[in-house]
């Protein structure tokens, strides 16, 4: 039995609430960085908290964006309340549309969450039919049984709040994203005095954020990095500045504006999110740029270059992000010139780094200087490091403890934090998504599981493929396919023409004559030798091609291609 499997009960396929219990449950967000969905439940009502994405590894072939499964919450409908939103990253937003499809609830958001939501909600054609409802940090939320505050803490986002749900057992704290920026660019401070109040009146349950429970220290403030970014403009002064950063951190952004300003650069905007989250900046205060200094895409050419500054997306190499194609010179509006500067204002995603090289080296080769990396202090995370994490469990004072948003060495790292600030180890629940914490207010326990499976998105498709599906995209990918026609008579067991081999990503057909020779041999026999059968049909024979032609390719290739026979019937006159 694994280490995980021995800390984490194996629970049955329900849920076991008794009616003088909390139900605490995830249905995305544990075990792995994305898909944030979270619900408190007593009774016949539950508040569930975010409504994430995540975004799929490179297996996960052709696979947008990867959802929780809303079944629960389904069956439940009639006691789901509301949707409450922490802020307005993808991994807490970005499946909003997908979750009102199925539960379809009134929405609690901050401002900037909220102007992100009803974009996506517009683009769905879902915004006359939701119900929405602007927060503050000093917004309260009642429920009946459950109500709902907030506290205001700090993150790589505007508007970002904690969120504290009582209960008749007591008050379950949810963090959301955090870390503790007390030189904070966009002025929001974490409310460590509401926070400590809240504490002090007691937490049954603390949620937290784990991400950057690996890292033991302080997470640096963005004013250390507005530092480097005012040095960086100093020190650039002739070409234009490209600097690419995460639309939604509006602090980058402000300071990369502001410094324009202050060097005399009219700045451009490119990327679809870019312009969405500086129009969304300025019409809610956080981005406080005049018209002059603003230019639209056509008067860059007439822009002398020293006066320039392009905002741009695709800090984590998407390919089709216009700092992607600015690299590889398809941009349509902005080829890239002597003594052009690249900013990354960002590091790479998990995942993402390759993609992030590639066009850092496309920047280069067409002549830009780039800057980009820790060595240079243009980025800080907007999660708190070990010290943070400690801090928000001394400010909660929790009497049960269980860690959020990280995947599972994350979260126990953030469970050792906990007992050294006091939480008891039996105390500590390291929960699976599904899981259901159960708690009476003085006892804790789990108490049952869900469905919590990955639904995927692809396109216009949501949970239409399945593991099958993509195991035969990945065996296309490696092994490519073969496809194998002719043209049958079941009456007089004939073969009438063919059978032709005809192979895609799986082997050069001028290269490989003898090959598809011997191939094209191997299934006129097979074909021949099924029709014979008494009971043949065209199923027993496409069934026969396959397990011998794949025999046969595998034994002389040591590959595996998908075979797909197409058998064409004619019948006699």
């Amino acid at each position: 039995m694994s280490e995980k499997e021995q800390s984490v009960n194996t629970f049955a396929h329900e849920v076991k609430l008794e009616n003088n219990e909390v139900g605490v449950m995830a249905l995305g967000g544990l075990g792995e960085i994305g898909k944030n969905t979270y619900a408190i439940q007593y009774q016949d009502e539950i508040v569930v908290i975010d409504a994430g994405i995540m975004f799929p590894e490179d297996d996960l072939l052709g696979v947008d964006y990867v959802i929780p499964d809303y079944t629960y919450l389904v069956q439940n409908i009639e006691k789901v309340k509301a949707l409450v939103i922490t802020h307005g990253h993808e991994d807490h937003i970005g499946a909003i549309s997908y979750f009102l499809r199925a539960v379809n609830v009134p929405v609690y958001a901050p401002p900037f969450a909220l102007a992100l939501i009803k974009g996506k909600l517009e683009e769905h054609n879902l915004l006359k039919k939701t119900e929405l409802h602007e927060i503050k940090p000093d917004s309260f939320l009642d429920f009946g049984k459950l109500s709902v505050e907030f506290f205001q803490t700090t993150h790589s986002i505007p508007d970002t709040v904690g969120v504290a749900v009582h209960t008749p057992k007591g008050t379950i704290v949810e963090t959301g994203d955090f870390k503790f920026d007390l030189t904070p660019v966009t002025n929001q401070y974490p409310d460590m005095l509401k926070m400590a109040k809240i504490g002090r009146e007691g937490v049954l349950l603390l949620m937290s954020d784990s991400t950057n429970a690996e890292r033991p220290e302080f997470t640096k403030s963005e004013a250390w990095v507005q530092k480097s970014v005012e040095r960086i403009f100093d020190r650039i002064t002739k070409g234009r500045i490209i600097f690419a950063t995460f639309a939604s951190n509006l602090s980058r952004v402000k300071m990369a504006m502001d410094s324009a300003v202050r060097h005399g650069r009219k700045i451009a905007v490119f990327g679809r999110s870019m312009e969405t989250a500086v129009n969304n900046g300025r019409d809610l205060g956080y981005l406080n740029i005049s018209d002059e200094f603003l230019l639209e895409p056509s008067d860059l050419k007439n822009t002398p270059p020293d006066e320039t500054l392009i905002l741009s997306t695709g800090s984590q190499g998407e390919p089709m992000a216009a700092l992607a194609r600015i690299a590889n010179g398809t941009h349509k509006q902005i080829k890239l010139q002597p003594n052009d500067t690249v900013v990354f204002s960002s590091n790479p995603i998990p995942g993402n780094t390759a993609s992030v090289n590639k066009v850092i080296n496309e920047l280069e080769e067409g002549g830009a200087n780039v800057i980009y990396g820790p060595l240079n202090n243009i980025h800080t995370s907007g999660h708190g490091g070990q010290e943070e994490q400690k801090i928000m469990l001394e400010l909660m004072k929790p009497k049960f403890f269980m860690p959020i948003h990280g995947e599972y060495r994350m979260l126990k790292i953030h469970s050792g934090l906990a007992q050294s600030t006091g939480v008891p180890s039996d105390h500590i629940f390291i929960m699976d998504n599904g899981d259901v914490l159960a708690l009476d207010g003085e006892h804790a326990h789990p108490a049952g599981h869900f469905s919590s499976e990955d639904i995927y998105v692809d396109g216009g498709g949501i949970g239409d493929v399945g593991n099958a599906v993509l195991h035969e995209r990945q065996k296309l990918s490696q092994d490519g396919l073969v496809i194998v026609t002719a043209t049958i008579n079941m009456q007089t067991k004939e073969i009438l023409s063919g059978p032709d081999l005809l192979s895609r990503g799986f082997v050069y057909m001028r290269e490989s004559v003898d090959l598809i020779n011997d191939g094209r041999r191997v299934a006129f026999g097979t074909i021949r030798k099924a029709m014979m059968s008494s009971n043949a049909d065209e199923g027993s024979i496409r069934q026969a091609v396959i397990d011998e032609l794949s025999h046969y390719l595998y034994k002389k290739t040591a590959r595996k291609p998908i075979v797909i026979p197409v058998l064409i019937q004619v019948k006699s006159n």
